[in-house]
């Protein structure tokens, strides 16, 4: 099963269009069901999830766990399937004037 697991800072009042640009299961090679945990350190990170053309998660705020990678099954709120050749986009945006870290654990698992 392949995993991107990213831990990225998001500059204060800045935006990263996709986290997980970049890896190598950026774009789903086949078939598959797509599990997304998030956290963020602090208040303030908000983001949205797609998967092709699939919206997953509207531009909502993320679960405040400080220094610590998502937890599954306790943090893997976002799932879809895809097809292949869908792009995986997470796009972070922090609200606030500090930088904040943002972690993120997605699980692609082929059909």
């Amino acid at each position: 099963m392949p995993v991107i697991q990213k831990q990225i800072s998001i500059g204060a009042n800045a935006v990263n269009d996709n986290i997980l640009s970049g890896s190598s299961f950026e774009f789903l090679r086949t078939n598959s069901v797509v599990s997304i945990g998030m956290t963020a350190d602090a208040t303030g990170l908000v983001a949205n999830i797609q998967s092709g053309a699939d919206i997953v998660l509207e531009e909502s705020p993320l679960t405040v766990k400080v220094n610590a990678m998502p937890v599954i099954p306790d943090d893997f709120f976002y799932n879809d399937v895809g097809v292949a050749g869908d792009r995986l986009v997470i796009r972070v945006r922090n609200t606030t004037a500090g930088a904040i870290i943002v972690r993120a654990v997605v699980q692609v698992v082929n059909l």
